[in-house]
């Protein structure tokens, strides 16, 4: 960001904000207004749950008090079709799916990126928490100064062309410093409270996901394949579960699922749980081509899982240190220091 500012500051660049209207991105627009840019707030309606209607009146309000342009940019349509199904579609498949992920990649910094170059705007500005710095050999990409609520493990998707028109304004400091400025500059976000993980549904639970998938009775099993009881409904578990498994003689965690037979495999040691080799697919490269293999990083395969060092190979990880419950589904993502240098999907 800070060589963007420096490199456009007297041109006045045209910068649309993913608006939310939460505290992040009201202060991300702050602060670019304060660096002289041309600044035009848009939110996204997603769905039409109450949440969204709450949210989108808010961030109304909020851009009027800030005297920014509003619009409302209806993706709707596209976002049922590229995440809700997808995140659906994962767990019928027996993955547990990161829909932030692809909501980055294909909302966010897709159909809000062109919609946003299509009205000749310059960049677009989010309040994610991640850095750009901008070299010779293109953009890269880093974790963000708070490392609570670095958000750089859910862009591990994004290309180079995106990452060109991209800003983090809140990226360079911490959360309480975005509140304090928030607050500083009476920002009504400033004490809003944090937006859900899952923006479309308030929790994900098995109330939820049978809306979706039809139950199907099935056999618990040990890893050894001795049958324990019965489960009515193998999607609606996670790996690394411990509560409202229903076999007595416990704790059992579940340690995987067997799609195909139906069968969920639990375990009553936890070190079963563990893995030094982690398998992924679907590999994206921030730079655009792959680095030099095999190669030292740390990997992220949860967000808020802290960094662990590894061996990176062409469709692996081989872990120093065994890593617990590793979930199909989920992203593991590529760290050298503190560059983020890209991600795939755990298998």
């Amino acid at each position: 960001m800070e060589q963007i500012l420096n490199k456009h500051i007297d041109l006045k660049p045209k910068v649309i904000v993913a608006f939310s209207g939460g505290v992040d991105s009201s202060t991300s627009s702050l602060l670019l207004r304060k660096q002289g840019f041309d600044i035009s707030a848009v939110f996204m309606r997603l769905t039409d749950s109450p949440y969204f209607k709450f949210a989108e009146e808010r961030a109304r309000k909020l851009a009027k008090s800030m005297k920014m342009p509003f619009s409302v940019l209806d993706l709707r349509k596209e976002f049922k079709k590229t995440i809700i199904d997808y995140f659906i579609n994962g767990y019928k498949e027996g993955i547990t799916p990161n829909p932030c992920v692809m909501c980055n990649k294909e909302i966010k910094f897709g159909l809000f990126l062109d919609y946003a170059l299509r009205n000749r705007s310059d960049y677009i500005a989010t309040g994610h928490y991640a850095k750009t710095k901008i070299k010779k050999d293109g953009v890269h990409i880093y974790q963000s100064e708070d490392s609570r609520k670095d958000q750089s493990y859910f862009l591990w998707r994004l290309n180079q062309k995106q990452l060109s028109k991209v800003i983090f304004p809140v990226g360079l400091q911490t959360k309480d410093v975005t509140k304090k400025i928030a607050r500083e500059n009476k920002l009504a976000s400033a004490d809003f409270p944090e937006s859900q993980e899952v923006c479309f549904v308030k929790e994900v639970n098995r109330e939820y996901l049978e809306k979706y998938i039809k139950n199907k009775k099935g056999k618990i099993v040990d890893v050894r394949g001795n049958i324990l009881g019965d489960h009515d409904g193998i999607y609606f578990y996670t790996i690394g579960q411990r509560r409202g498994i229903g076999l007595a003689g416990g704790p059992y965690w579940v340690v995987s699922k067997d799609i195909k037979k139906n069968r969920l495999v639990v375990s009553l040691d936890e070190k079963d749980l563990l893995f030094k080799e982690v398998k992924f697919k679907k590999v994206n490269w921030i730079s655009g081509k792959s680095p030099e293999l095999p190669l030292k990083i740390k990997a992220k395969i949860r967000y808020g899982h802290k960094p662990s060092s590894g061996t990176l190979f062409k469709n692996k990880v081989v872990f120093d240190k065994a890593q617990r419950a590793t979930t199909p589904g989920q992203s593991i993502v590529f760290y050298k220091g503190r560059e983020m240098l890209g991600g795939g999907v755990i298998v």
